[in-house]
């Protein structure tokens, strides 16, 4: 592939569909805080962005190197997402009906450093596969489509924060449960379409 308009409209789109799980996510973390900072949101989308373009390269370095290796790892991803987002999912859940039930729903737990970074991994894990379909570019071709889909996903999921802290407000004490439900819902997802 070349450099040109189709170059660049094939890694944003490719950027939009890889975001989709890191949105909804964003979504469900919108919920179970609605009062977060700007900060918080930069820091969750700028996670989620840098595993966006890291798994790509990573999955296109494999395909130069190592990939016999790589192709027998990818029948994991599937089970690493489910049981990294049903890991969350769950917690979030159970944080919910605590919370709900204790009738404490006045401040919601700020997301911790770790769960942020396994929901990274877990929605960018499959962008290991996009190595594969970039394989054929050279390594600056690759590391620009990496890095677009990596802008596209922080403004996907700057939307997504948006989106779920507006209704995190209107729902209240019940928008934690509902992110874990979105979280186990998402994690259940990958995990089909990856195994069937």
């Amino acid at each position: 592939m070349e450099w040109s308009f189709v170059f660049f409209l094939n890694s944003a789109l490719l950027g939009v569909g890889l975001a989709m799980d890191a949105f909804s996510v964003s979504m469900a973390n919108g919920l179970h805080d609605p009062r977060m900072s700007r900060g918080t949101m930069c820091r969750i989308a700028g996670t989620f962005a840098l595993f966006q373009a890291v798994m790509p390269m990573t999955g296109w370095v494999c395909v130069h190197t190592i990939v016999e290796l790589f192709s027998s790892f990818e029948k994991f991803i599937p089970w690493i997402a489910l049981a990294l987002l049903g890991y969350i999912g769950g917690k979030m859940l159970v944080d919910g009906i605590k919370a709900e039930e204790a009738e404490e729903a006045e401040e919601a737990a700020e997301l911790s450093a770790g769960a942020l970074l396994m929901q990274g991994v877990a929605t960018s894990i499959d962008a290991l596969s996009v190595g594969f379909t970039i394989s054929e570019y050279g390594w600056l071709m690759a590391l620009a489509a990496s890095l677009i889909i990596a802008v596209v996903t922080f403004f996907i999921c700057m939307a997504g924060l948006r989106i779920g802290k507006k209704f995190g407000t209107k729902l209240s004490g019940k928008a934690s449960i509902l992110g874990g439900i979105i979280l186990i819902g998402i994690g259940l997802e990958i995990f089909i379409s990856g195994v069937f």
